[in-house]
């Protein structure tokens, strides 16, 4: 069964809502940097953004294309995406890329003239996310693709400023010292209990 058959199935949904979780932990450890590998993980990027209700800071990750110098990604799960929402009620973002950190302007993208092309930048971006939706960028045709963009949300983010200092990707890093600190002492006696 394709993504065009039926809607996501919420097996799925599951799935990326924890593997999100995990991305997000591996970002705030520093690790993003480590995550560029296109071809099987994708090109990934944290999007922060506040939540509509609340006004709490939320970050989701989420699949990229940069074209010229602004940031393209989707809200496969449409219109109904919470973070799609939230950037539509707020449009002031802050995006964790690989290499920098950075505020920007967020926008429905759908209906841009080359929404199709960008579109498809996008999920060759996404690795096997969009494998995993029954998707092979590669091999859809433009129609297939307009039929995506009735039930995606393309998004373009425009970068404003550069942001370095704390509360951006790494917030977490300082638990590799602690961790180094306390195993040197564990490899220390282990290794004098050999000798």
């Amino acid at each position: 069964m394709t993504l065009f058959e039926s809607d996501f199935k919420e097996e799925t949904r599951y799935f990326f809502k924890y593997l999100n979780r995990f991305m997000l932990f591996l970002w705030r450890l520093g690790l993003g940097y480590w995550f560029r590998w296109p071809q099987a993980f994708g090109c990934i990027m944290v999007i922060s953004h506040r939540g509509r209700k609340t006004g709490f800071l939320r970050r989701t990750p989420v699949n990229y294309a940069m074209i010229k110098e602004d940031l393209f990604c989707t809200a496969a799960y449409g219109a109904r995406a919470d973070w799609y929402r939230n950037i539509l009620q707020d449009p002031r973002v802050e995006v964790w890329l690989p290499d920098g950190w950075w505020k920007g302007i967020a926008e429905d993208a759908t209906n841009l003239d080359n929404a199709t092309d960008v579109l498809r930048k996008v999920l060759i971006g996404s690795g096997f996310a969009a494998r995993a939706f029954g998707i092979n960028p590669y091999k859809l045709s433009n129609k297939d693709l307009e039929r995506l963009l009735k039930k995606y949300r393309l998004v373009r983010i425009h970068r404003t400023e550069a942001q370095n200092g704390p509360g951006g990707p790494g917030d977490l890093a300082w638990i590799w010292p602690v961790i180094a600190m306390l195993l040197l002492p564990i490899l220390f006696i282990r290794k004098k209990s050999r000798d």
